[in-house]
């Protein structure tokens, strides 16, 4: 592993081992943050799971009803019905942010159901109205958990790259370098006692 290049000076050896506590401070700091991340990836796929569920679920019971409509009353029926219809939810969208990570909070709320004008409607209409706007409500809900999920996925993946750069890399590096600078001082002073040593005996001699 290469050094860096840093002159072996004891001020430069002082600023290394400033520089190294502050990037151990730093590496422990970023895998506290890839553990929180860890365990809020985990919760969050626990939960995505379960919305994924109540999604599919939801979607068969409406499709169910949709179906038994359209055997009542004719898929033309719904058409006409569809054409002038206004939305079935209300949705929000607000930025969140958790751990340093940005993402859309999703807020879905029904609204009460249009009153339909055609003649010769059948309770299913309703029936599958009030489904699939349930199931609307969810499917927001999982497009947040969704996009929440992946982008702590990547920041985690982010998190793990700079924690495996610091251990594995920059750190080593910076060891390496402090004790390379710290063997050139020593044997800087090892020779310079040596110098002196020689001066010292040349005058005793001299005397």
């Amino acid at each position: 592993m290469a050094r860096l290049k840093i002159p072996p000076t004891k001020s430069a050896l002082l600023d290394l081992r400033r520089r190294v506590d502050f990037l151990e401070q730093g590496h422990a700091m970023l895998e506290r943050k890839k553990e929180l991340l860890t365990r809020l990836v985990y919760d969050r796929l626990n939960h995505y799971r379960q919305l994924r569920g109540e999604v599919r679920r939801g979607l068969e019971e409406a499709y169910r009803w949709l179906g038994i409509g359209q055997a009542r009353m004719g898929s033309q029926v719904f058409r006409q019905i569809a054409t002038g219809m206004r939305p079935g939810i209300a949705v929000t969208v607000l930025p969140r942010s958790h751990l340093g990570v940005e993402y859309p909070s999703v807020t879905a709320t029904p609204l009460p159901l249009q009153p339909v004008g055609l003649l010769g409607t059948d309770p299913s209409l309703d029936e599958t109205r009030t489904r699939l706007t349930d199931t609307a409500v969810l499917l927001a809900r999982l497009g947040e958990a969704e996009t929440a999920l992946w982008r702590l996925l990547e920041e985690q993946r982010k998190t793990q790259k700079r924690v495996n750069a610091l251990k594995y890399n920059i750190i080593p590096r910076y060891h390496e370098t402090i004790a390379f600078i710290e063997a050139s001082l020593e044997e800087e002073e090892r020779s310079a006692l040596f110098q002196v040593k020689v001066l010292r005996e040349k005058r005793a001699r001299a005397k």
